[in-house]
């Protein structure tokens, strides 16, 4: 045993272990086990093959929150690896800010990713979800683009 395992065995983190031996006696044979063949195992090894990131039902959650309460909500559709669009056209500028910071600390903490997509409109999804590509906003204040209009 060593000094660690001593050390918290001390503390009792960690309970004793027991070393049990066994005696062999010289007329008593130990029983060989048979490994299978390769050509076995691969046959037995795919047919057992279930893949994990199968869902039959893949929500896509489209949230207009009211005010900084509903943030919550969301979050919780989050959690259950549910997408979510999150229209923030109907809050206040302040409240907006607010919901963003909790959805962004949601999504980090669930190793989820936030984009986005349009004015005041946000795209979170789980870590089962990915985002690839990127929409770029044309800002409508800019006077070179009001001018090529």
């Amino acid at each position: 045993m060593g000094v660690m395992n001593r050390f918290m065995n001390f503390l009792g983190l960690q309970e004793e272990e027991e070393i049990v031996e066994r005696e062999t006696f010289p007329g008593q044979d130990e029983p060989e086990f048979e490994t299978p063949s390769f050509e076995t195992r691969r046959n037995q090894k795919g047919s057992n093959v279930v893949s994990i990131h199968s869902q039959k039902n893949v929500k896509v959650i489209l949230y207009e929150p009211r005010s900084y309460d509903e943030a919550q909500e969301i979050a919780d559709h989050l959690r259950s690896h549910r997408s979510v669009v999150v229209n923030l056209q109907r809050v206040r500028n302040d409240q907006a800010m607010r919901i963003i910071d909790f959805l962004s600390g949601t999504i980090y903490a669930l190793s989820g990713s936030i984009s986005k997509i349009g004015g005041n409109i946000f795209l979170c999804t789980p870590d089962t979800v990915e985002i690839q590509g990127a929409i770029t906003e044309i800002l409508t204040e800019d006077s070179d683009y009001n001018r090529m209009r």
